[in-house]
């Protein structure tokens, strides 16, 4: 199976690619492209057998000219190197609802689809418009993919939020958006596909986050059942993600001896308790939904982190004299090791109890070459 994405570097894109790594029928067989292939003869090579193809590349912020013009120009281009490759795959454009509006970025959203429609037709192969809200998810750019990621930016820097109260916003995670590519590819739905997101006042999406960054910085989880209130405090942590760990506890001791709360939350979770022997790594995984903690209760530790596609490893060295928690972010792979010369005692706690049928739980080392144990 051969799956191209371009605009895999933006929000969506990335999204849908860490998606289709997590399914091991797609993992090996998806090319990732940026917006530089359109302009040279990797984006043909890269088409060639490709049985779908999914457009997330677009332009965004630009001025008129090129918002009415430049999403047109690379569907053009796409289509042009799909005919030179002599490729027929199922095609996948990420629309936007905005493309009713009239504006200049609704006019290039629109010549996009026409001109994929048209060519799809004229090539007698499958084309799915996928018409899509407001997209938000871990890794969005401040003053640029939605509302959602300037408040989360400006929350994590202690800025006042800037609030249109007027404005209404319809929200969808980028992880549904990407199960519902991979539903249309599988099905073979064609034509418009249009997804419903959760509708709420730019102030009430606001007020959300300022409720769930007031509680998470006051030491308490907020109420996280709700599915679309995960995902929103799931951004936010991104944000906060890595200036606001390691998160010491107050310790208090007298002469019978210490006490430190671990975990206060709203909606309960499971916690468990695990030794580790000296030199012993534990983890080289990561999750999409999950919140988990890491604490250090007895014994010293590096705990390692490292975002899904990325390069960077961050570390943090903890230890059970000074008590202090790092909660896992999504899409970001991690891994502790016992770095002590004694057994290490570590509470781990999840938001959700664990269900082994849906574990959400994706092998991935934090290290190249490392592995779990």
């Amino acid at each position: 199976m051969n799956i191209v994405i371009t605009g895999a570097n933006g929000l969506l894109g990335r999204h849908v690619r860490l998606h289709l790594g997590a399914l091991e029928r797609y993992r090996d067989g998806v090319v990732a492209l940026g917006r530089e292939p359109f302009n040279d003869d990797r984006l043909i090579s890269a088409l060639e057998g490709a049985d779908l193809v999914i457009h997330c590349a677009g332009i965004n912020r630009a001025d008129d000219r090129t918002l009415a013009d430049g999403n047109r120009e690379l569907a053009e281009r796409l289509c042009e190197a799909l005919s030179e490759s002599r490729a027929t795959p199922h095609v996948i454009y990420a629309n936007s609802t905005q493309r009713d509006r009239g504006n200049p970025y609704a006019r290039g959203k629109q010549a996009a689809h026409n001109v994929l429609a048209q060519w799809s037709e004229t090539h007698n192969v499958r084309y799915t418009e996928l018409v899509l809200p407001h997209v938000f998810g871990e890794g969005g750019r401040p003053h640029y993919n939605s509302a959602v990621h300037t408040f989360c930016h400006q929350l994590a820097n202690d800025e006042d939020l800037s609030i249109n109260g007027q404005g209404e916003l319809e929200l969808i995670h980028a992880q549904d958006v990407a199960a519902a590519v991979v539903d249309a590819f599988e099905r073979r739905r064609t034509g418009e596909m249009r997804l419903r997101g959760r509708r709420l006042s730019v102030a009430e999406a606001a007020g959300k986050l300022i409720g769930m960054h007031r509680s998470y910085t006051g030491s308490v989880i907020p109420d996280l059942r709700d599915p679309f209130d995960l995902a929103l405090f799931n951004t936010l942590r991104h944000s906060l993600y890595p200036a606001f760990y390691p998160r010491h506890l107050e310790l208090r001791s007298d002469e019978r001896g210490s006490l430190f709360e671990a975990v206060k939350n709203r909606n309960g979770g499971q916690a468990f308790l695990s030794t580790t022997r000296p030199g012993i790594t534990r983890g080289n995984h990561y999750h999409f939904r999950k919140v988990e903690r890491f604490l250090v209760v007895k014994g010293e530790a590096v705990i390692r982190i490292r975002q899904v596609l990325g390069e960077r490893v961050d570390e943090f060295h903890v230890s059970g004299d000074a008590p202090a928690y790092i909660d896992m972010p999504t899409l970001h792979t991690h891994s502790i090791t016992n770095t002590g010369d004694e057994e290490l005692l570590t509470l781990f706690w999840s938001h959700e109890l664990f269900d082994p049928a849906g574990p959400d739980t994706y092998v991935e080392p934090v290290l190249k070459g490392g592995r779990s144990q």
